[in-house]
């Protein structure tokens, strides 16, 4: 017999570890929050056994029940790049009261109740058409947004608000007047900047092309399938935005309040409802949540006994950390990341770095002279907050990508800015320009990404040289004066975020709001 009673909400991961990570550990918040409540996240094969054990870092033993009301089903392999379109077989079950069976493992889930809301990501835009599609408005549907909220606004947001609008009408438009092809539209509205200064309230403005200093989105992800990018996501977007019954906000309003009270006046209007729920980290105790991590690195071991031995070594705050995240890689330009690595070699500074995209391709020769280093490790997973946790860690080499920068706040570690794209420039320019606690990387940029910085009118050179000129600059910078006092901020900032999870705080407060709704 189905469950009857009880809340259940579904949530749907897309293939990009800086949205799953975090919609994991809010999905557990839910259940420890509310013993009402129980939650299926659908996942695909490329990161159910990521997550499943990810989700171990939110509980204890003592929450055996808690964490009995979450699970995490598989889909399959996807075929869309992103894993957008998977959900409509396992909708139908869960909407039927059925229990879905896993594509991984096999298993049969028991019957819960029907749905009361879906948690889908932004970039979800089939799988929000098709739970529309299916289930109308019987359920509620809610948008998660994986990243840093004024970027969200900018590119997806209405034009009356400083978004781009409804680009799939002014693609249809554009196709209509001049007769080319909706893809080549397409391509150029989405890639070619116009030169345009984006202002949005409480943000440092800059030139529409520093929103992409490494390349194009497409080519900077060089997804197996990109037209689909082009063609099902960024110009459906806003239109989607428009069908949703709310927002979920992995920021937290301390790191960009003008930008949230610009997202509710947008939603507001329709009266829908923005719940913010940053920082999501994960909250087990911290021998639970170090060991759990380092079990989804092989160099787990290896990577402890190098802060350890760096930290006996050389001192606190001695090493830096360098990730660019799951995805993004700089893949135009990988001889930059060489040239930096020749330069914190030079400086005799240990360092880990993480090259986890499957874009990334280490040259045996990089490898050899790291290893003849001896004070260096590349890895292509690593136990990220293990790390930015340690004492060794001084330093953090990020593109900006909004999981890295809280995961950094919440250990006070300052940051050095590499961004690509998405909302990784944006975040860049709070940390750099509103809050001061990191510095910004400007000649790694690439393509139209060397034209102006609007902040300070400098024009980067670009070139290999120079890359290696600024990181010489900006390290000895760090690792001195300057660098301390980039430091001395950052725990107002670590407990002004911490903060939005305590009794009063606006995420808890919010998040309970959500629970309350269904």
């Amino acid at each position: 017999m189905p469950v009857t009673t009880s809340k259940h909400v579904v949530a749907s991961c897309v293939l990009a570890w800086g949205h799953a990570r975090p919609m994991i550990t809010f999905a557990a918040r839910l259940v420890q929050l509310d013993p009402d409540v129980r939650v299926t996240v659908l996942v695909t094969a490329a990161h159910f056994d990521r997550l499943v054990k990810e989700s171990t870092r939110s509980f204890e033993e003592g929450d055996t029940q808690a964490a009995q009301r979450l699970r995490i089903v598989c889909v399959g392999q996807p075929n869309h790049p992103l894993g957008d379109g998977c959900i409509g077989p396992f909708w139908k079950t869960l909407l039927a009261g059925e229990g879905p069976v896993c594509a991984q493992t096999g298993t049969q889930h028991s019957a819960w109740p029907k749905p009361n809301a879906v948690v889908l990501d932004i970039f979800a835009v089939q799988d929000t058409k098709i739970v529309r599609s299916i289930s109308g408005s019987s359920v509620k549907v809610y948008s998660w947004w994986p990243g840093e909220t004024y970027t969200f606004l900018c590119s997806f947001g209405d034009k009356k608000i400083g978004g781009r609008g409804n680009l799939h009408q002014q693609i249809e438009e554009e196709v209509s007047r001049s007769g080319r092809s909706y893809m080549d539209v397409s391509m150029e509205m989405i890639n070619v900047p116009r030169g345009e200064v984006v202002e949005l309230p409480g943000h440092p403005p800059m030139y529409d092309w520093e929103l992409s200093p490494q390349q194009s989105l497409i080519v900077a992800l060089q997804f197996p399938l990109p037209d689909e990018f082009a063609l099902s996501i960024f110009p459906l977007t806003n239109a989607s935005q428009a069908t949703v019954d709310g927002i979920i906000s992995i920021s937290f309003e301390s790191w960009e309040p003008e930008a949230f009270k610009l997202a509710r006046k947008w939603f507001g209007e329709t009266g829908r409802p923005v719940y913010i729920a940053g920082p999501l980290l994960p909250t087990a105790s911290k021998a639970t949540l170090t060991a759990n991590e380092k079990s989804q690195s092989a160099e787990g071991a290896e990577i402890q006994k190098l802060l350890d031995d760096t930290l006996a070594r050389s001192g606190p705050q001695s090493l830096l950390y360098m990730s660019f995240g799951s995805i993004f890689w700089p893949v135009g330009s990988p001889e930059k990341v060489w040239a930096f690595l020749d330069v914190l070699m030079e400086m005799d500074i240990p360092f880990i770095m993480s090259h986890a995209s499957p874009m990334a391709v280490v040259p045996d020769e990089v490898k050899a002279k790291v290893k003849e280093y001896g004070k260096g490790i590349l890895s292509p997973w690593t136990p990220q907050q293990t790390v930015l946790s340690h004492p060794a860690t001084g330093w953090y080499v990020c593109h900006g990508g909004q999981n890295g920068l809280t995961e950094a706040i919440a250990a006070s570690v300052p940051m050095i800015m590499w961004p690509f794209n998405a909302d990784q420039p944006s975040n860049t320019a709070l940390a750099t320009d509103v809050h001061k606690i990191g510095y910004e990387l400007l000649e790694v940029r690439t393509a139209h990404g060397l034209n102006k910085v609007y902040r300070t009118g400098y024009t980067p050179v670009g070139t290999v040289d120079a890359v290696k000129a600024e990181a010489r600059r900006v390290l000895t910078q760090a690792f001195g004066e300057d660098g301390k006092e980039k430091r001395a901020r950052l725990p107002a900032i670590r407990e002004a975020m911490l903060g939005e999870w305590k009794e009063d705080g606006r995420s808890r407060r919010d998040v309970l709001a959500f629970l309350e709704s269904l």
